[in-house]
């Protein structure tokens, strides 16, 4: 049976002062996770192995294998001596069009498009996220003040990213963390669409910065708005265009930089909608 480990209390030698001192430290846990459809092998990511099955159902959501999370028959978690499988099997017409499009990669921690064979594969066209919801700026900026102290493994480790899904009416959500950004975004993406939360009306706050592959998932996962501590790179910024996400970035205490359709914000304090 699998069991989660987060992380580790590990000893070290810690030298301040001028004199060495014998201690210990909570060390975030990083193994292999394989994913496999059907049988067949498909992908493996350093990860950290908590909420793995929030994990698999939202890697194959995002990498597009599925649409649904219950196009997933079955999912089990197999732990080894070299790490933990996430063996899954797909419906009918899902298992038709996965081998069709089957490809191995290899992911590494901060590496998304390890194995991509073509620059068509890279950059697709990202789905198109709903315009109706409207959002207040301030709003936005509280929300990613109040990410901080909902990182409990962060707060233990001090070497987890995270992703949160936040909603106008009730607030922060679903929480995941992980040592990788890609990983805590597709295990936020597994929780949501797990649990049927509706994600059209609500924004991804992610600890990390913006490259392509994370606006690409916000776009799958199907969130309006997605907000980062850290700055955008300019494709993930053309491809917030395209999809119709609202991005923001660079949040810190006092504001945000919005890169990517401002008219989905609504400036409060000075009463106008931003053109």
């Amino acid at each position: 049976m699998f069991t989660s480990c987060a992380f580790n209390e590990m000893t070290k030698l810690v030298w301040r002062g001028g004199s060495p001192t014998l201690s210990s430290r909570l060390v975030a846990e990083e193994k292999a996770i394989a994913l496999s459809y059907n049988g067949s092998s498909y992908a493996v990511m350093m990860a950290t192995p908590a909420d793995l099955i929030d994990f698999g159902v939202g890697f194959t959501l995002t990498e597009g294998i599925v649409k649904r999370a219950d196009e997933i028959v079955s999912l089990e978690l197999i732990e080894t001596n070299l790490g933990v499988e996430i063996r899954m099997w797909l419906d009918e017409k899902r298992t038709r069009s996965f081998f069709v499009r089957r490809r191995a990669i290899t992911g590494p921690v901060g590496c998304g498009l390890c194995g991509i064979e073509s620059l068509e594969q890279a950059c697709p066209a990202p789905p198109q996220v709903p315009n109706s919801t409207m959002f207040r700026a301030r709003d936005l900026l509280n929300a990613m003040r109040d990410l901080a102290p909902l990182q409990a493994l962060n707060q233990k480790t001090r070497s987890m990213h995270a992703a949160a899904f936040w909603d106008p009416s009730g607030g922060i959500g679903s929480v995941r963390e992980d040592v990788g950004r890609h990983n805590a975004l597709d295990k936020l993406a597994g929780a949501l669409v797990r649990h049927n939360m509706p994600r059209a009306t609500g924004a991804i706050l992610l600890t990390s910065r913006v490259s392509v592959e994370m606006v690409q998932k916000t776009a799958m996962i199907g969130a309006p708005v997605l907000v980062a501590i850290s700055a955008p790179t300019t494709l993930a910024i053309e491809t917030a265009e395209k999809a119709g996400i609202t991005l923001v970035a660079v949040a810190r205490e006092d504001g945000y930089e919005v890169f990517t359709h401002p008219d989905r914000l609504i400036f409060a304090e000075a009463g106008i909608v931003a053109a």
